[in-house]
């Protein structure tokens, strides 16, 4: 059980993989008004940067489960870096069906609601693990502008225009879910570069040292056509934003 490692070798150097930065982070941390000992679950916590940032930063306690075994001992090493070992704990484990083992006051999946089949999917598996009155977090793409076209979309790493929608209609399900969206913090242009462009020198240096890998075509082919069609395609067009929500 694990990701294949094509993601780990374009994320490699990734502290965050998605494209919210550590600063983004750090604001959505201050609005959520955390108080010190609340308890966080988060799914598919990847390198654990936000748990352990929020730990450190605002004294919350919490387990991060994901499927990476390279990101979940680089979220090991990182909660030792930031001397918060003893606050959280990262399992290696699949995310899908994960229920705490009590309620939680912040139930989290960034990124990653395939998770539960879907946003509505991911929302129902979180609340299985928050307690009445916790926050919700779900981060999610969404359209910046519709694409022209379906190649567009699939330029912007969707299957199809209708896998995403515009802002306000996705604000617009998590309300019928039941939810108020009670905060947000959107990635921009720079962040996303952040996430996008910083793959690419990790590709390169892994090319450099295994040309004989059997990913190494691969790894070739992505390097080579990546950063155009990033320029053309998702950074026009895909937004990604964390939204925070409480049940009514």
């Amino acid at each position: 059980m694990d990701l294949p490692r094509i993601f780990t070798i374009r994320e490699s150097h990734h502290r965050i993989h998605n494209p919210m930065t550590a600063h983004k982070f750090a604001v959505l941390g201050e609005a959520l008004r955390l108080a010190p000992g609340s308890r966080m679950l988060d799914l598919a916590s990847g390198s654990g940067e936000m748990l352990c940032t929020w730990a450190r930063d605002h004294g919350i306690t919490g387990t991060g489960v994901d499927i990476s075994t390279v990101f979940t001992e680089q979220a090991r090493a990182r909660a030792a870096e930031l001397g918060v070992s003893d606050s959280v704990e990262f399992v290696h484990g699949d995310a899908v069906g994960h229920v705490a083992d009590r309620p939680v006051d912040i139930a989290a999946c960034i990124g990653a609601t395939w998770i539960g089949n879907g946003v509505a999917g991911t929302v129902e598996l979180l609340d299985r693990s928050l307690r009445p009155g916790g926050l919700m977090l779900i981060g999610e793409p969404y359209w910046r502008r519709t694409p022209p076209d379906e190649q567009t979309a699939r330029d912007s790493h969707a299957t199809a225009i209708s896998d995403f929608a515009p802002l306000p209609e996705l604000i617009d399900t998590f309300q019928q879910l039941g939810y108020d969206v009670v905060e947000m913090v959107l990635a921009d242009q720079d962040s996303w570069d952040r996430y996008a462009a910083a793959q690419w020198l990790s590709m390169r240096r892994w090319l450099d040292r295994n040309p004989h890998d059997e990913l190494a075509p691969r790894v070739r082919e992505e390097l080579t056509t990546e950063p155009a069609r990033y320029a053309a395609s998702t950074r026009e067009y895909l937004g990604w934003g964390v939204f925070a929500l409480m049940k009514r």
